[in-house]
């Protein structure tokens, strides 16, 4: 167990810098709106926060607000959670009140935020345990990751003098279940844990949602994309003497794999950006600027028993663009907030000039793999991802069937989520659970199959939450369950750049799938767009960074690339091609996100 020594309370002012009456918001007591925008420092380069967090400034917010990734922070349980580098929650803290403004957080343990997981480690999901509830296998693993988290939070608030103003209390709990208990002790825990500022639940603003997510004494924000008005008539009717806050206002929205590029117009945007801060309304703008899943972080959600994978982007048509280039969005809200000072991020940060070059093959897919050190579990089923402690990234299955003379069927009764299938080295498809067989030709003798599996994204949101991956059903030759199996983890995002480069030098390359790479000079180091046209579906690491997943079904076509992880000289860019290898890689100097689809969210 890891042990924070918690603050003594009794040091703290017993007033919070936010308080209400009369349904009105006072900071110290003087009236007050939150002016908020959502700005996660998981998603933007540590290299690039003080720049983001200005231009969020220049919008004219006074508050950013950020959630805390649980799995981010702490993805193996043998290990104490890191808060240096890009976890440096509390650097990041700092910045924000360097730059004049305040700090929300929302520490979860359940975040939501198109996040792996919702933000919860695999490692806990992996059990038989009721999530979100207070069920005391989860609550004892939230208890020690608050034990070190929480303190750190509390010693920055704004009463001690630090830019943290307000906590909240879980996230969105309405939607997922209705345990009261769990909620008043989440919140017993971040106040004996030396939390003192405003504590706030937020759900959507309907009764099914608010009945099972508020607290007595505790202020209900709210969620929504629309209809403001009708959200401020219903929390008045139900918390009469309260504020009202918009926890967040979804004024763009995330995008998912072979869907289109989902934006909200900027008329719309404004419109009911102003009806939320009028009659003294405040407000967190999600995202004010989404930033990047980066790595393999990036969630999905679950409708009718089909995963919909999250792509890499997570710019979310916000008004600070991905590469924090300033929107029209951006100008509009700024007149719609009352922004007076001036602008002082540049409109566009410097890009790379446009280039394409040759994308080379280096190694097979299996050899390139095999070529990183990993544990083989040896059993009569595959082994889960979760019972290899695997979180993110592959399975590699290996078994030896005998498959009769003539045609059968390899069938995949529980594949979660896609996998590349070979018979004696050669691929012969790919299952999904939509498409779970595959012909295949025999000759009485035996085969080595090789099914590689990978993990597209954990759910985020909703009852699928904490659901596991691989092959969690038998694989059969027609009727009969293939046994024997050797299972190999592939822990991509956890790789080094040793272990890239074990994997790009093991040779034997072919030119449809495997390990490819592509060389890149750079005078000076600047934002870039990187494009594999002609390549299908895959992972791609610049300099042994894994930048993220790209996939030709769309809509993101280009991956950005900020500028720290580019350096002066020569920059190399591996590919991990599943599918079929292209023959170059472009820069462009443009992001392509894909087809726009209009999307306002709704609440009926």
């Amino acid at each position: 167990m890891f042990v924070h020594e918690l603050p003594d309370p009794g040091i703290v002012p017993a007033t919070s810098t936010l308080t209400w009456q009369n349904r009105r918001l006072h900071r110290n007591g003087v009236p007050h709106r939150i002016l908020s925008g959502a700005l996660h420092y998981f998603r933007v380069h540590p290299g690039l926060w003080r720049d983001r967090i200005r231009r969020l400034a220049d919008l004219g917010l006074n508050t950013v607000d950020t959630y805390v990734p649980w799995n981010f922070h702490q993805p193996r349980e043998s290990e104490a959670p890191r808060f240096d580098g890009w976890h440096d929650v509390e650097r990041f803290i700092r910045l924000v009140g360097e730059e004049g403004l305040d700090v929300v957080v929302r520490p979860g343990p359940y975040i939501c935020a198109e996040w792996s997981n919702g933000g919860l480690p695999s490692w806990l999901t992996a059990r038989n345990v009721a999530v979100r509830s207070s069920d005391p296998v989860f609550t004892d693993a939230v208890a020690r990751w608050f034990d070190q988290l929480v303190p750190r939070i509390a010693a920055l608030q704004s009463v001690v003098g630090g830019p943290v103003v307000a906590v909240q209390v879980e996230n969105e709990f309405g939607s997922f279940g209705d345990d009261r208990e769990y909620l008043r002790w989440l919140r017993d825990t971040l106040t004996a844990r030396g939390v003192h500022e405003l504590l706030f639940t937020a759900d959507g603003p309907t009764d099914l949602m608010l009945d099972a997510g508020t607290l007595p004494d505790t202020l209900t924000a709210v969620t929504l994309g629309s209809k403001p008005d009708a959200a401020r008539r219903l929390l008045a009717e139900r918390r009469p003497d309260e504020p009202f806050v918009v926890a967040e206002f979804w004024n763009g929205w995330f995008d998912h794999w072979g869907e289109h590029h989902h934006v909200r117009g900027v008329e719309s945007a404004v419109r009911t950006l102003r009806g939320i801060v009028a009659d003294g309304g405040s407000v967190s703008i999600y995202m004010a600027h989404g930033g990047t899943n980066f790595g393999l972080w990036a969630g999905a959600n679950e409708q009718d028993g089909r995963l919909h994978p999250t792509v890499t982007s997570y710019d979310s048509d916000a008004p600070v663009a991905e590469d924090g280039s300033l929107t029209d969005k951006f100008f509009a809200m700024r007149e719609a907030l009352g922004a007076r000072g001036p602008v002082r991020s540049p409109t566009r940060l410097p890009v790379l000039p446009p280039a394409r070059v040759p994308l080379v093959p280096r190694a097979g897919l299996i050899p390139g793999l095999r070529a990183v050190p990993a544990p083989t579990s040896r059993a009569p089923r595959p082994a889960t991802f979760e019972q290899l402690g695997l979180d993110a990234g592959m399975v590699l299955h290996t078994a030896h069937p005998r498959v009769p003379a003539g045609e059968h069927r390899l069938v995949f009764t529980d594949v979660r989520d896609q996998a590349v299938v070979l018979v004696d080295g050669a691929v012969i498809g790919t299952v999904t659970p939509q498409a779970p067989s595959l012909p295949v030709s025999g000759t009485g003798e035996v085969v080595r199959l090789d099914v590689l599996v990978e993990n597209l994204g954990r759910v985020n949101y909703g009852p699928g939450l904490g659901g596991h991956k691989g092959l969690l059903g038998p694989v059969l030759v027609d009727r009969r369950i293939v046994h024997g199996w050797d299972s190999v983890p592939i822990a991509v995002q956890e790789w080094t750049s040793t272990d890239l480069a074990e994997a790009v030098a093991a040779g034997d390359p072919t030119v449809q799938t495997g390990f490819a790479e592509a060389t890149v000079s750079v005078e000076q180091p600047a934002d870039t767009f990187l494009a594999l046209p002609g390549s299908g579906r895959g992972l791609l690491w610049v300099n042994g960074f894994l930048l993220g997943r790209y996939w030709e079904i769309g809509p993101q076509v280009t991956l950005y690339c900020p500028a720290p992880l580019l350096r002066a000289g020569t920059n190399t860019v591996t590919v991990l091609e599943l599918d079929h290898l292209g023959d170059a890689l472009e820069l462009r100097d443009r992001p392509e996100l894909g087809p726009p689809e209009e999307y306002v969210e709704e609440f009926t």
